[in-house]
């Protein structure tokens, strides 16, 4: 396989290292779908991070096959297209109603839509390779960075919070390798429109890390407001036991009272009791 470059073996050293760690990053929610077939249900998970995720590779692919030695990029985005599409049809069998069809307005949206009038439009609108290839090679750029900037509404909650519950330092890890990888393959091979966004992604992934370490430790924030809560409650509760057992004796005593007014004595001297319904009737 041949790569151009000014180090082809090292740009194709790190297209196949990013190869590698993009697809254990696009294996990463096997687990969550395969409690969906468990559970035959999608529970509140979104279908959105893999519909992006399908439209990406998509449009890496289509810019691939504009630029001249990319295979590197073509294998991993090809195996993420499977992937992701694997996903989705899990989702779709598996969701409710309404996120069932949430999803596929979302398939319509940015796959056929959106995917296909990039195609279109750059494949009958404009003239020449080079500007084909730099314009989709721009777009690509803008989504990535788009995708990249996500992250920061975990880095804002996992502030707020204290908490890092919703950021697996595992996926943070391989995230940032990947970024690093793509980077120096992007570098080496001269195209800036693969090198640039993973620049902000290797940011990010950094950033994550280390607030991974900050807070790993620390007592989150919500957990002391459920304390507070619970608190409250039992407070609240307290008082209101005793008055319960109060009423249930009162209760009793009215019950007996009217029991014993209900006794009336038979021929052999037993006592026998009548319900109020039975003494109706009669």
């Amino acid at each position: 396989m041949m790569v151009s470059g000014h180090f082809p073996h090292l740009t194709f050293a790190f297209g196949l290292m990013g190869n590698i760690v993009s697809f254990l990053v696009f294996l990463s929610p096997l687990p969550t779908f395969y409690k969906v077939y468990k559970k035959k249900s999608t529970e509140g998970f979104q279908s959105i991070p893999y519909v992006v995720a399908l439209f990406s590779a998509m449009l890496w692919i289509y810019y691939a096959f504009l630029i001249k030695n990319a295979m590197l990029l073509i294998t991993i985005n090809s195996v993420g297209i499977v992937i992701q599409t694997f996903y989705l049809s899990v989702y779709v069998i598996y969701a409710p109603k309404k996120a069932r069809l949430e999803c596929l307005k979302l398939i319509t949206l940015f796959i056929i839509v959106g995917f296909g009038l990039i195609v279109l439009l750059t494949q009958f609108l404009t003239k020449g390779h080079d500007t084909r290839r730099k314009i989709v090679g721009w777009i690509c750029l803008i989504f990535s960075l788009c995708v990249f900037v996500a992250p920061l509404g975990v880095v804002r909650q996992v502030i707020k919070t204290k908490s890092v519950a919703y950021m697996p330092i595992l996926l943070s890890v391989a995230l940032t390798l990947s970024a690093v990888m793509w980077f120096f393959y992007g570098l080496l091979l001269g195209d800036f429109n693969i090198a640039i966004p993973n620049t902000l992604g290797f940011t990010f992934g950094i950033i994550q890390i280390i607030l991974y370490f900050v807070y790993k430790n620390k007592k989150p924030v919500i957990d002391e407001k459920i304390t507070e809560f619970k608190e409250k409650l039992s407070e609240m509760d307290e008082p209101r036991i005793p008055e319960a057992k109060d009423q249930i004796t009162i209760d009793m005593g009215k019950q007996n009272k009217f029991i014993h007014s209900e006794n009336v004595p038979n021929s052999h001297g037993v006592g026998v009791v009548r319900s109020p319904i039975v003494a109706n009737q009669v």
